[in-house]
């Protein structure tokens, strides 16, 4: 995997167009996969760094003053100099006029390079399970994405749900994932930050078991489980054992990520929810 993020890294420099699906396949993976992997461990989406490199080489372009800013806005791709000075005031926050004329400012995006490093000392602790489908019921709704901290946009949809309805979506819960789930759907593959996702509150069941009318549900198909158990504060242990899930457990095991749910069951917790023992599942396949 760290070869192949290299290799898009090298391709997105040296072509106009960047075919993320061929690529995936031409590295024997997938590009939901690839896209995961590389917004994980970049800390951005792979759109966002093309744009941002796009707009790096641009600025060079622009600085030197050789060329006129329509045939610099056509080499990089954009039809008019409109469509080039909004993309180039969203990276730089200048126009390539003002750039032109004073030098700057520039943010620059570096070339990224990924490397192996030697971490992974704390065992993960981890099980394959492989499941036949079943369903996911509850109270979903549309939520943007958040990497750190707490969703006040999840815990407004938690809140809004009366006390008795928990008991009575794990009294019909009836398969694992056990007990109550918070569950992401729809995620982008570039999980990037702002992006919108469903939000499930609910639980599993059979797909023999019907739904409720007032009930949202997911039909999940059959497949194979990656589940991270995870004990300490929360919800930073969850989310640090989730980002690891990219950084150590991936590049180290012959699995890849398919779309899919991701799931977290609530083990245990204190009573101020300050500390909980999870389960975060992943959809996984064979890489």
């Amino acid at each position: 995997m760290i070869s192949a993020l290299n290799r898009l890294v090298d391709v997105v420099e040296d072509a106009d167009e960047v075919d993320v699906s061929a690529l995936a396949r031409e590295f024997g993976t997938t590009e939901y996969h690839l896209r995961r992997m590389f917004s994980s461990l970049a800390g951005m989406p792979l759109s966002e760094y093309m744009r941002r490199r796009r707009m790096t080489l641009a600025a060079a372009d622009v600085v030197r003053g050789v060329d006129d800013l329509l045939s610099i806005a056509v080499r990089h791709g954009y039809g008019s100099t409109e469509a080039f000075g909004r993309a180039f005031r969203g990276v730089h926050g200048a126009n390539p006029g003002d750039v032109r004329r004073d030098g700057g400012p520039l943010r620059t995006q570096p070339r990224l390079r990924f490397r192996l490093s030697v971490e992974g000392s704390i065992p993960m602790d981890t099980r394959i399970v492989d499941r036949p489908a079943f369903r996911l019921i509850g109270h979903a709704t549309r939520v943007p994405l958040i990497h750190h901290g707490v969703n006040p946009h999840i815990q407004e949809h938690i809140a809004g749900l009366p006390g008795e309805e928990h008991e009575r979506l794990k009294a019909i819960g009836d398969t694992e994932p056990p007990g109550l789930l918070q569950v992401c759907d729809d995620l982008d593959p570039d999980s990037a930050e702002g992006s919108e996702l469903t939000y499930l509150h609910g639980v599993a069941v059979t797909r023999d078991t019907a739904t409720p009318d007032d009930l949202d549900a997911i039909e999940v198909p059959a497949g194979r489980w990656a589940v991270f158990r995870t004990d300490g504060p929360y919800p930073q242990t969850l989310q640090t054992t989730w980002a690891a899930t990219a950084t150590d457990w991936f590049p180290s095991n012959p699995w890849r990520l398919r779309p899919g749910p991701s799931m977290v069951a609530i083990l245990h917790r204190n009573p101020n929810f300050t500390t909980a023992t999870c389960e975060l599942w992943l959809p996984v396949e064979p890489a």
